[in-house]
């Protein structure tokens, strides 16, 4: 049989720093998720949660390693490099989201009531989700933007910005949900406008990078998206003035946690997650401006 030209497989995707990395996060999200299912245990939300964290990374990394493998991606209709950076950033966030949660609500010192076996294979899930974590973050680093490299818009800090902003908005939307009272104003009716306005937006740049398809808009994608950031800023400064007041201001809310509140089911206790996530939030669109009007300054040079 005759070359094509090239070699069928792509064993630099399982032996370069990054392939490494993939190998390593499909490892220990299947050995996290089997200590769990098999002995482990889980319940409640944040059980299942965390066990959906680590079969939907394990299985996205499996498909990256398998078509980077076989250079099935060319087939995609995707824009790889975007997609690939886009998925890291985000696993990143949700294994160490799942990192913490598990050991929080389910590993104890202590055998009694679980048993002495089901501690230990919490504690072992415990320490794979970790390290699942560390080779996420250790991908992005590896993949991201260096100073004078020509790559994807997803892998630039810019980019990246962007998955941590839309994680930081549904932490915002799931407070949002739990009994937040967010409806009694209508200055926080608009604090969720924003919220949702920024958050839609973000998910469709990202799409448009993702699919590869912003060389098809009629208007320039860059420069678009540092005058989205630029509104984003100030109506996330809008929404970190107007929350506090009308949450936390004696004449609209209460100062202080009310004490007869319960634990986890308490208006203020979401009030609170909403409004240090909107900080947050604010921060990092400011950094993302910056760091947005930089490369548009060097880019001129």
């Amino acid at each position: 049989m005759e070359s094509t030209g090239g070699p069928y497989l792509n064993t630099a995707a399982v032996t370069s720093p990054v392939g490494i990395a993939r190998l390593l996060q499909m490892t220990f999200g299947c050995a996290t998720f089997s200590l769990v299912a098999h002995q482990g245990g889980f319940s409640a939300a944040y059980g299942t949660f965390c066990m959906f964290v680590w079969t939907f990374c394990f299985a996205i990394t499996v498909f990256i390693i398998a078509c980077e493998f076989t250079h099935l991606h060319s087939c995609l209709s995707l824009s790889w490099g975007n997609f690939t950076a886009a998925f890291a950033m985000l696993a990143t966030l949700m294994s160490l989201t799942a990192a913490v949660i598990y050991p929080l609500y389910f590993v104890q010192v202590g055998c009694y009531p679980i048993g002495c076996q089901v501690r230990d294979f919490r504690i072992a899930a415990s320490v794979f989700a970790g390290l699942l974590f560390v080779t996420y973050a250790t991908e992005v680093f590896l993949t991201r933007a260096k100073p004078g490299q020509v790559t994807s818009y997803m892998a630039t800090i810019s980019g990246l910005l962007k998955i941590v902003q839309a994680f930081v908005a549904c932490i915002i939307f799931g407070a949002l949900v739990n009994d937040s009272q967010y409806g009694k104003y209508v200055a926080t009716q608009w604090c969720v406008a924003v919220y949702s306005f920024c958050f839609v937006v973000t998910v469709v740049v990202v799409a448009f990078s993702v699919t590869g398809k912003t060389a098809l808009l009629w208007f320039p994608f860059e420069r678009s998206v540092v005058i989205y950031t630029f509104g984003a800023v100030l109506l996330y400064a809008s929404a970190a003035v107007i929350w506090p007041v009308f949450c936390f201001d004696s004449k609209y809310g209460s100062p202080q946690r009310p004490g007869l509140c319960a634990k986890g089911k308490c208006p203020w206790d979401s009030q609170l997650v909403i409004a240090i996530f909107t900080y947050v939030n604010l921060l990092l669109y400011v950094l993302d401006l910056a760091y947005s009007q930089r490369i548009r300054f060097v880019s001129h040079i």
